[in-house]
């Protein structure tokens, strides 16, 4: 009798992944054995398997290993997008408990659902197949439209998960459809094979097959980082959910479907690139003209910093649409960046709201810079790097993204994204005006700043000046991880 062997599989791929699922699980059980009252313990464990995870992820920096028949890759591109999924997860879980204690809905389940969603979030960024992909992608959405909606008495919060799960839905059919057809004209769903396809057709271009599955998937990850014309719900959403799920669903999976796009277009459809180029400069320009133009009416903050981060993904697709080293370092830069940048700043929002976030709009922080002169600072800080202003982080991320389009030739395209974020200054200077020129109609003697929350803040800051003081600390270590792919 013939023998079943069973093929050696190396796991070092995942092990993070691994780790953070058996955690997440973990905390589900010690949920259910710990008191309603005593949540935040499950929040300090989460935020130190974070950290944990990241010296997990950090080791395998240098390392190239391919696993599950080539499914899965440990690369430089994978370690530092998962590097950006854990910092985005990390401060919104410091962020979380005083919120969620406020509002009302600190249930235990918040911190494992987090950490589900950072799992599915790597596989994205480590698939190296469109089925692992859309895997990853399932996973990450699914937690997703539970932690948009995980304020159960809330309304607006009940909305947001609602239409999320529609949106996410919606985007999901055509980015399956794509791959499928993808599929169809090439024989296979591995990333490497499918250029080695695509590389041996006469014409790729005329493949109706693989032109029409190439341009579903642009669409399902132009939903997936609220790319205009497909941004629709995404303000609802964002206004909607809790404040902590809104920072961390602005930063984290938004790096996730560009982490997934770069490695299908840049290794698997590079001929076709003059094809998804043109269509992703369009797309370019809409998203970061609609985000801004309509960020200028908003008076309710999250919803401004919701048309602000449909903004920032149209200047990620400047350097996507450039497709050379310079934008794509670029992207992975500004993605860490505007984690740090656009987290601190909802910190901030928390601090300032009341219990129901009664008092959310723009001209309720009049006064702060008097009040709570640190907290304003802090606050200046992370405005000024989303408006591009040096010495920031945000000034060097959107000058590597514009110097990858000029570097294509694309120099209408760099100039548009020049006048965009020239343009958002005007609703970015718009608070800090309120801030230190207008009176102060309120004491905020509501403002309590917790050890996490002021951790949370601290880190976010030194994340945004630090890279944009010094850009090479992180620019060196972006410039290694886009060799591979």
């Amino acid at each position: 009798m013939d023998m079943i062997t069973i093929p050696a599989v190396n796991i070092t791929p995942i092990l993070p992944e691994i780790f953070l699922s058996v955690l997440a699980m973990a905390l589900l059980l010690i949920n259910v054995f710990s008191p309603n009252s005593q949540k935040s313990y499950l929040g300090y464990i989460s935020f130190i398997g974070v950290i944990a995870t990241g010296v997990l992820v950090g080791a395998g920096w240098g390392g190239h290993i391919e696993s599950f028949g080539g499914s899965v890759v440990l690369d430089n591109f994978a370690t530092f997008f998962k590097m950006i999924f854990l910092v985005s997860a990390g401060l919104a879980i410091l962020i979380s408990d005083q919120y969620m204690e406020r509002e009302g809905c600190n249930h235990g389940e918040l911190y494992p659902l987090i950490l589900f969603t950072v799992v599915g979030m790597m596989l994205m960024a480590a698939g190296t197949d469109l089925m692992t992909i859309f895997l990853g992608l399932e996973v990450m959405s699914v937690s997703l439209y539970v932690l948009a909606g995980f304020n159960r008495a809330n309304v607006k919060s009940n909305e947001a998960g609602l239409k999320y799960f529609l949106l996410g839905a919606f985007s999901t059919g055509f980015l399956l459809y794509g791959m499928a057809l993808t599929y169809g004209a090439t024989g296979t769903t591995r990333i490497a094979k499918i250029a080695v396809a695509v590389g041996q057709m006469s014409l790729p271009s005329s493949n109706i097959m693989l032109v029409a599955g190439m341009l579903l998937m642009l669409t399902g990850f132009a939903f997936k980082v609220a790319a205009a014309p497909f941004h629709m719900w995404t303000p609802d959403v964002y206004e909607g959910a809790p404040t902590p799920m809104t920072a961390f669903m602005s930063a984290g999976p938004k790096a996730a479907g560009f982490a997934a796009a770069l490695r299908i277009f840049l290794v698997a459809l590079p001929t076709l690139q003059v094809e998804w180029s043109q269509v992703l400069w369009v797309l370019a320009v809409l998203t970061m003209t609609v985000g801004n133009i309509t960020a200028l009416r908003q008076d309710n903050i999250k919803r401004m910093l919701a048309y602000s981060s449909i903004a920032h993904a149209g200047y990620c697709l400047v350097g996507f649409a450039a497709g050379n080293s310079t934008g794509t370092a670029g992207i992975l830069f500004y993605m860490l960046s505007y984690a740090f940048m656009n987290i601190g700043a909802f910190a901030i929002i928390i601090l300032v709201s009341k219990k129901g976030e009664t008092n959310g709009n723009v001209q309720d922080f009049a006064g702060l810079g008097v009040k709570h002169p640190l907290l304003a600072a802090a606050m200046t800080v992370f405005l000024f790097s989303l408006a591009g202003v040096p010495p920031t982080a945000g000034f060097i991320g959107k000058f590597y993204l514009f110097s990858g389009a000029v570097q294509q030739g694309y120099i209408w395209l760099a100039i548009i994204g020049v006048l965009n974020s020239a343009a958002s200054v005007y609703y970015y200077l718009r608070v800090m005006v309120f801030m230190y020129m207008k009176d102060a109609t309120e004491e905020f003697d509501w403002v309590r700043v917790t050890a996490p929350m002021a951790l949370c803040v601290v880190i976010s800051v030194l994340g945004t000046l630090v890279p944009g003081i010094v850009p090479s600390l992180i620019l060196q270590f972006a410039q290694q991880a886009i060799k591979l792919i």
